[in-house]
């Protein structure tokens, strides 16, 4: 997936204006648990007023902005932390946003039209999405707790049977299947009317896309190395 770069992100500049140049910026904020009330404040203010990690925040919404880290990424025990409550409220955001949402505008539009095509979407949709909640449910309960007990291990714990390298072997893209459900909406389904859900549909699964990008590209650009750095550290 590609995306037009938009401002390289620094700790000085206003929220705000960043928020009116790329609107998925919202999206970081509401996974890092931080108001969308940023009024004049700058990216220094708000983490700071959130103790949020400037330097996590910067990489974080510079990926949001088309920017990835250039460079091995060290990271705190705290920051780690961190980085795992911002992917566990990914996965909430899935679970309770973004599901239900797409979930109803599709039964929308079964209730207007009766194309054997639209119930095959709803049925292709819903596989999907238990698929991916099974990718979460292996994050939540396998991976993040593996990561969040490494910030606490030291070189006399035993080792684990577990692995950066594993989770990384396991990892996988979930977004392709979207790509598949687009194409049915832009290629195959062929409806009179209802322009209106259909384009609240897809500006939907096109946001679901995009932040499901940004969630990969956070584990496979800051977690998993993280995870790789601890285990060498400790021999």
């Amino acid at each position: 997936m590609q995306h037009i770069q938009n401002t390289k992100i620094k700790g000085g500049m206003k929220m705000l204006e960043l928020i009116e140049e790329n609107q998925f910026l919202l999206l970081a904020l509401q996974h890092f648990g931080i108001d969308f009330a940023v009024g004049d404040k700058s990216v220094v203010q708000i983490c700071a007023e959130n103790s949020i990690s400037e330097n996590l925040f910067l990489i974080v919404a510079n990926l949001y902005n088309g920017y990835r880290p250039k460079s091995t990424l060290s990271f705190s025990s705290e920051e780690i932390r961190q980085i795992v409550s911002f992917l566990k409220n990914n996965h909430d955001y899935y679970r309770n946003d973004k599901y239900p949402e797409i979930s109803s505008y599709i039964r929308q539009l079964q209730e207007n039209h009766s194309e054997e095509i639209i119930f095959l979407l709803e049925k292709f949709f819903n596989e999907y999405f238990n698929e991916v909640m099974d990718h979460f449910a292996y994050e939540d309960n396998v991976a993040f707790p593996y990561f969040l007990k490494l910030t606490n291990k030291s070189k006399d714990d035993a080792p684990s049977p577990y692995s950066a390298h594993e989770y990384l072997d396991h990892h996988s893209d979930i977004r392709i299947a979207l790509g598949d459900l687009k194409s049915l909406l832009f290629k195959h389904i062929n409806i009179n009317g209802d322009p209106g859900l259909r384009r609240k549909l897809l500006f939907s699964l096109f946001e679901l896309e995009f932040d499901l990008h940004v969630h990969s590209l956070i584990e496979e650009n800051i977690l998993i190395p993280v995870g790789y750095n601890i285990e060498r550290s400790m021999g």
